[in-house]
């Protein structure tokens, strides 16, 4: 009997050691694993920022403008043409020289990039729930920009259009 008891304590110290010596294995290969995962993740060269945006979207916002802009002159005709489309979809909320729904429009290329301006006009909905300077701006005039659903190409003419009035104050 004695020997009974002795056996039952060997398998229970047994069984004992195999669990903590499997509970550290698991434990271990959890922290390799991790500490793989670490080393495999690309070291992040940008600033972080909370809304995970990166540097360029930070600067020029979020839309289908993703890198700078090749301006050049200021073109008198796409200008006109985007004074129309500003007069047709954008005056409703938007003044020149004065705040009214939204900010006004005259120095806006003095605040914003043209890339910025660009991706407001094309994504208004997505700058709103993501970029820190839209929500500020949401915060400030209380009504979201409207999405006027313009093509891209009437978006650079209302871009243009801003530019020649800028240019025109100085």
């Amino acid at each position: 009997m004695k020997n009974q008891k002795n056996i039952g304590t060997i398998v229970n110290l047994i069984i004992l050691l195999l669990v903590v010596s499997f509970s550290f294995t698991i434990i271990s290969c959890g922290e390799a694993n991790k500490q793989n995962a670490e080393e495999n993740t690309p070291a992040v060269t940008k600033q972080e920022n909370p809304n995970g945006l990166t540097d360029f979207e930070m600067e020029n916002g979020i839309g289908p403008v993703k890198e700078k802009l090749q301006l050049g002159a200021i073109d008198n005709a796409l200008a006109k043409k985007g004074e129309d489309i500003f007069t047709a979809k954008c005056s409703a909320c938007h003044k020149l020289d004065e705040r009214y729904v939204g900010p006004a429009q005259r120095d806006v290329i003095e605040r914003r990039t043209p890339e910025y301006i660009m991706n407001m006009i094309l994504n208004p909905d997505e700058m709103i729930k993501r970029h820190p300077e839209a929500k500020k701006m949401l915060a400030q005039f209380m009504t979201p920009m409207a999405n006027q659903n313009l093509s891209f190409e009437e978006a650079r003419a209302v871009l243009e259009y801003f530019r020649k009035i800028d240019k025109e104050k100085q």
